[in-house]
């Protein structure tokens, strides 16, 4: 309502003028002005500068200013120097130059709409703040090549960014606003670092109050679906504005995996989850155990899983089936490097699956303790790796002696398929002890181990043939090449590693005799029990154990050896006993 003198309204007022002419009553009094923007302070400000008073334009005002000015369409027609043009006087100079100004008005912004889009003023801002970033961009790298003339490129940004920095002022926005600004910058063509800070800054703002401590609670209650839908809408919002994939990402591991963990807690869309693991697989050799240790959304069933095992088979997989001539990374590779074969010892990619390969044996590890993790996901899991991606199998091995004392009633068959992931030709001297004398494991398991613990004693004793090839297992190194890609001796160690498959296979198919033996031993077993069953004489059943025992010490005589003294063996035996006596299951 309105009831002031009409006059120097009037005459700066276009939109006041045409509610007059319109009026049949020639002496009204009050005029009703609904939807005002920025209501009756703004009003009041419009009401006072057209009765000559001076009102100052200002930061916190200068958006409601503007729209009003537009609403009361208080233009130069009707006067010169008008509100309108004094407010857009006022953004040139004052807001659109600088970027932290122009964040700030462009949140007032939000309270503003529709008119504030109407007249293009959020456009207009959103432009300003992505020319803006992308000058303060080249200055500033400019500046630093004037400076210091690095031999390295520099990145645009220090690591430690200030406290004043404007993109952290962009946390202030509303999504819809966040993600406009955050397209112009990345068409405008702003530093990948830059982008990769902006979302992690405005993630940890947004998502910090609608992060829920424990999925497990949430019972369906509105206030917590309403939550779960808001952290959903944040979560997907933010992955789609993630820099492109790549293995060189300038996004960090530990924001991509707490990305994955909400958009699992919140269920996020299935494409959403899937853009997030091959962002994770594709750098999963920069992944340390936390970033892969992924809650399972359990809906509140407390017989689910801990971890979300699914997800992590998905990543690693990804990794694993990562194509060599894909993005940039064939064109990073120098030539020492390229002189390796592609899976060989010490290329460059046969390292990172190293890497891999220890941090799915340390995952294994953690989740054999979930007592709700079945077998079967368990051993697909350990399954995941090709052969040559562990030089050592102690990893693995106690990641399943693990699984196997919180899961001491799974079936025999069950436990036979996980430790046959085991490949008891990369156990240590250590495990192979343990595993010796480890009571959970299958008796199979059991009797390769101490023939593969023989054919290791042979070799020490015949001056070492197989050094390399155990030696490798025991966790050392293949031999380092020098700077030009050639082996430090004259075999090269693309040749070493040829022979070494060689003696792989030699030791593969002595395998297959060993287990041909076993079976016929489990045979004469089975008709030892069922002699025992029809007759019960001791001296019967003494002679059947001497005969069975008599097989067993063949089983692990060692052939060809030549005889070394008596002295020499009697130390082998007492080598045996002292791993067995100081066993640590």
């Amino acid at each position: 309502m309105m009831n002031i003198l009409q006059f120097p309204l009037v005459s700066r007022s276009g939109r006041i003028r045409k509610l007059l002419l319109e009026s049949k009553d020639s002496k009204i009094s009050r005029l009703t002005l609904p939807m005002v923007p920025g209501g009756p302070e703004a009003f009041e400000l419009a009401a006072k500068f057209c009765y000559g008073v001076n009102i100052e334009i200002t930061l916190s005002n200068i958006a409601m200013l503007r729209c009003a000015a537009h609403f009361l369409e208080m233009t130069e027609e009707l006067a010169e120097k008008n509100l309108e043009m004094r407010t857009e006087v006022y953004l040139k100079e004052n807001v659109l130059p600088n970027t932290s100004n122009s964040i700030s008005i462009l949140h007032n912004c939000e309270s503003l709409l529709p008119i504030s889009e109407d007249i293009n003023l959020v456009n207009r801002i959103i432009n300003a703040i992505a020319t803006n970033a992308c000058k303060e961009q080249l200055t500033s790298g400019l500046s630093k090549l004037e400076h210091n003339f690095p031999s390295k490129v520099i990145p645009s940004m220090d690591t430690e960014t200030p406290s004043d920095w404007w993109g952290k002022s962009l946390a202030v926005l509303n999504l819809d606003f966040f993600k406009r600004v955050l397209s112009a910058v990345k068409t405008k063509g702003l530093n990948q670092d830059i982008i990769s800070k902006i979302l992690i800054n405005y993630a940890h703002s947004s998502l910090q109050g609608h992060v829920m401590k424990d999925p497990q609670l949430v019972k369906g209650s509105s206030l917590d679906l309403e939550l779960q839908k808001k952290q959903k809408v944040i979560v997907e919002a933010i992955v789609s504005l993630l820099p492109s994939q790549s293995r060189k990402s300038t996004v960090p591991m530990a924001f991509l995996s707490s990305l994955l963990k909400s958009a699992i807690t919140c269920s996020g869309s299935t494409s959403c989850r899937s853009d997030l693991e091959r962002r994770i697989g594709l750098q999963l050799d920069q992944a340390i155990l936390e970033d892969i240790l992924i809650p399972a959304n359990s809906h509140g069933n407390n017989h689910s899983q801990m971890y979300d095992s699914d997800s992590i088979a998905r990543i690693f997989s990804i990794f694993l089936n990562l194509d060599e001539d894909d993005d940039e990374y064939n064109q990073l590779r120098d030539e020492s490097e390229m002189v390796y074969d592609f899976d060989s010892p010490g290329s460059p990619k046969q390292s990172s699956i190293l890497k891999v390969s220890k941090l799915l044996d340390n995952y294994l590890a953690e989740v054999a303790l979930d007592s709700n993790l079945t077998p079967s996901k368990f051993i697909a899991l350990a399954e995941l790796l090709p052969d040559h991606a562990r030089l050592v199998d102690d990893g693995l091995y106690r990641a399943v002696d693990i699984f196997l004392k919180v899961h001491p009633n799974i079936k025999d068959s069950e436990r036979y398929r996980l430790c046959k992931t085991i490949d008891c030709q990369k156990l240590s001297q250590e495990a192979c002890s343990h595993a010796a004398q480890n009571e959970r494991l299958p008796v199979q398991m059991a009797v390769q181990v101490l023939y593969f613990e023989q054919i290791r004693l042979r070799n020490a004793m015949n001056g070492g043939h197989n050094h390399f090839f155990f030696s490798s297992m025991n966790g050392q190194q293949f031999p380092q090449r020098s700077s030009s890609g050639a082996g430090s001796g004259c075999i090269s160690p693309r040749d070493n590693y040829a022979s070494v498959r060689r003696e792989n296979r030699e030791l593969k198919l002595e395998v297959a005799r060993m287990r041909m033996r076993l079976t016929d031993l489990e045979k004469d077993h089975v008709s030892m029990k069922q002699e025992l069953v029809k007759s019960h004489p001791a001296n019967k059943l003494f002679k059947s154990f001497t005969k069975k025992l008599g097989k067993i010490n063949s089983l692990f005589r060692i052939k060809d050896m030549k005889p070394i003294g008596t002295r020499s063996n009697l130390e082998t035996r007492i080598l045996f006993q002292k791993r067995r006596h100081f066993s640590i299951s």
